[in-house]
């Protein structure tokens, strides 16, 4: 007995030790068609007045060139704070889109495209008091159906005029934000949120028929067959879907930041509410609908450190390389730590939602969509579950790759684990097997985050944690977490088109390989 039992631990060691070794073994010359670019077609943003600011606009700038972002959402263009409607001491209405347009005329100068989120209520048409977060964005419908139709009517012929037909045509407008979530985000009931939808929509399509309005934007990827059924019944405009996923255990909503959460270990969380989304759109009356996840993250918390944690950016392409094509955009909620729903902030990394800290510090997500946007236009077969491979022309591949690991123990929330060091176990190592290459010379970059490797937020808590941080402490963090190459060196490919290369992999791991011809 005994020693069958020595027997199976040796087999079982023996096994494990040959799967701690992956093979990523492609062809150059087996094409899988056209690379999705769901993961950069939007991104978000808190609200459209953090907009005006210079430092919001700086970091977008630098994002929109090292991610290539296309879309852009965000809470608020119609909240006091935009200045876009009152009426005047005779009660007559009054429009104002001078902010607005420094917004978006910045957005354009950059070439990222407005995804219109219509909302909150301006405090002079609402019918009540009710607000969210530090800004006070009113969620309650209007006093006057009509007045609100009008304003959106007015608003969409502005940017009609000062824009052009051809490139408001290009735009997205999405009716209100989260409306599931009574009485937060609307004090109202479904049945209002649909006649609030109704006569937004019939305002933008009033301006220009092919101008594209959605909805539901809902919390946890609810109301979609109701949207439908409502829209087809009320023969209401409808172009596409949106909604919205975050992948923790419990809840929708934290708006000041104070809950705990818990990272869900079904590996399917997020990506299983797209593909069932799709799935709702496809067996429905208007099956061809776009979807579009205007927002999704690991948590829906502003004070979750895994937001910070290096794990994110393994969280990140997990999710988006199981999606697939099931969405037309996954709007990764928000760019920037610039983000004030529950108020300013007073730490620099304190979990927000940002890929970038508010002193623009890169976190390890931002990495993962700087080297998602390395990628080339073309797929490559690929049987791997973790990694893309790609080439833009016969000379130029790039392999992005990855380990996900669930770490996270046992009765423990993120805000406990992921504001601690979370050293990253060794996970053995992958082997890169590649054919079909073009004999000739080139160059291998190899770009990597992971823990302790453009990783500022572990660097961070290394520091101490320090509540502020001095010119030459942010200077530091940024230049630890660039995302530039880690190595570059010359390779030659020979006549058999071959060549492997290893990498020592640990949990969490993110890399990123591509050959240039030199």
């Amino acid at each position: 007995m005994r020693r069958n039992i020595l027997l199976i631990l040796t087999l079982f060691s023996a096994l494990s030790a040959i799967a701690q070794t992956r093979t990523i073994a492609i062809d150059a010359q087996q094409e899988k068609g056209p690379l999705t670019k769901t993961f950069n077609e939007c991104i978000g943003a808190g609200r459209a007045n953090e907009g005006l600011r210079a430092d919001w606009q700086q970091q977008l700038k630098m994002t929109k060139e090292d991610c290539g972002f296309r879309y852009i959402r965000m809470h608020g263009l119609l909240s006091d704070d935009m200045g876009v409607y009152k009426v005047d001491q005779d009660g007559k209405p009054m429009y104002n889109f001078q902010y607005v347009d420094v917004l978006f005329d910045y957005l354009l100068s950059i070439d990222i495209t407005p995804f219109v989120e219509l909302g909150f209520m301006p405090a002079a048409m609402a019918s009540g008091d009710r607000t969210i977060f530090w800004w006070k964005g009113n969620v309650t419908p209007p006093n006057d159906y009509t007045a609100w139709e009008r304003l959106i009517f007015k608003l969409v012929t502005h940017f009609t005029e000062r824009y052009g037909e051809e490139e408001v045509k290009s735009w997205y407008f999405e009716v209100w934000n989260e409306p599931n979530l009574t009485p937060w985000f609307w004090s109202s009931t479904q049945e209002e949120y649909f006649k609030l939808y109704a006569h937004a929509a019939k305002a933008v399509k009033q301006v220009n028929s092919s101008y594209k309005v959605g909805g539901p934007a809902t919390a946890g990827a609810e109301w979609e067959p109701e949207m439908i059924a409502y829209c087809l019944e009320n023969d209401v405009p409808l172009d596409f879907i949106s909604t919205h996923s975050y992948g923790v255990k419990e809840g929708f909503l934290d708006e000041y930041g104070n809950h705990g959460t818990v990272l869900n270990p079904d590996d399917w969380s997020v990506s299983k509410d797209v593909i069932q989304s799709r799935k709702e759109i496809s067996a429905s009356e208007l099956p061809n609908l776009e979807l579009h996840y205007t927002e999704w993250s690991a948590s829906y918390t502003p004070a979750d450190p895994i937001h910070d944690s290096y794990h994110e950016a393994a969280y990140i392409l997990q999710k988006l390389k199981q999606i697939g094509d099931a969405a037309q955009s996954m709007s990764y909620w928000v760019f920037t730590d610039i983000f004030e729903e529950p108020g300013p902030r007073f730490t620099p990394f304190h979990g927000g939602f940002g890929l970038l800290n508010t002193q623009g510090i890169k976190k390890s997500a931002y990495h993962a969509y700087s080297f998602m946007n390395k990628l080339g236009a073309t797929e490559l077969v690929n049987e791997d579950e973790m990694s893309w491979a790609t080439k833009n022309t016969e000379e130029d591949l790039q392999i992005l790759l990855w380990d996900f690991t669930y770490t996270l123990p046992d009765s423990i929330n993120n805000q406990d684990f992921y504001a601690s060091d979370q050293p990253a176990a060794a996970k053995g190592k992958v082997v890169i097997d590649l054919k079909g290459l073009e004999p000739d010379n080139y160059i291998m970059n190899v770009f990597q985050t992971g823990y302790n490797v453009n990783d500022p937020y572990t660097t961070y808590l290394k520091m101490g944690s320090p509540q502020q941080l001095s010119r030459e402490q942010v200077d530091m963090l940024k230049n630890n977490s660039t995302g530039n190459p880690l190595l570059a060196k010359p390779i030659q490919i020979d006549n058999s088109g071959k060549w492997k290369h290893e990498i020592a992999l640990h949990e969490n791991d993110v890399f990123l390989l591509t050959l240039s011809k030199q």
